[in-house]
C-alpha cells in the first residue's frame, strides 16, 4: 500500500495559508475546515510550501499568553516541512512520523503539493488493509 492509496479514497483536498496571517486566522480556517494543520504557502506561489502549522504550534503560543491576533503565522511555523511522495509506502511512512513525531506530512509530486495526509489517515488504512486481507484468508481456509 502506498500514499497514493490513501489520498485516492481520502481525497486530495489541502487547506493553506499565508506566512503574514495571524494566528487567529489559523484557528478560523482549522475550525471551519475540522482539520488539524494548514500548509503554509508562499504568498507569490500559493503552489510553493514555506512551512505547515499545527493544532500543536498554536497550543504553544497559548502556553506562552501571546495573543493570536497579533503573532503571525511565519513567527512560529515549522519551516523544514517533512514530506512524502506519492510512491511511498504506507509502512514507511508510519516510522517517518513516527520518528519524527510529526501527525500530518504533505504530499508532494513533481514539485507540486497533491495532497496531505495524518496519522490517523494512516492508521484507517492500516486497519482497512489487515480487515480485509483477515476477510480473505477466512474465506480461503473456510471455502
Amino acid at each position: 500500500m502506498i500514499l497514493q492509496d490513501i489520498l485516492r479514497v481520502k481525497g486530495t483536498d489541502v487547506y493553506s495559508i499565508v506566512p503574514d496571517a495571524s494566528l487567529a486566522d489559523v484557528v478560523r480556517l482549522l475550525v471551519a475546515h475540522n482539520c488539524g494543520s494548514l500548509v503554509v504557502a508562499s504568498s507569490e506561489d500559493s503552489t510553493r510550501i514555506v512551512g505547515i502549522i499545527t493544532e500543536r504550534d498554536i497550543l504553544r503560543v497559548c502556553a506562552s499568553d501571546q495573543p493570536l491576533a497579533e503573532t503571525t503565522v511565519a513567527s512560529v511555523m515549522t519551516e523544514n516541512v517533512i514530506t512524502g511522495s506519492l510512491d511511498d509506502s504506507v509502512s514507511d511512512i508510519m516510522g517517518t512520523m513516527t520518528d519524527h513525531r510529526i501527525r500530518h506530512l504533505p504530499v508532494i509530486q513533481d514539485d507540486r503539493l497533491v495532497g496531505i495526509i495524518s496519522i490517523g489517515d494512516v492508521v484507517k488504512a492500516k486497519h482497512d488493509h489487515v480487515t480485509a486481507e483477515n476477510h480473505h484468508l477466512k474465506n480461503y481456509i473456510q471455502g
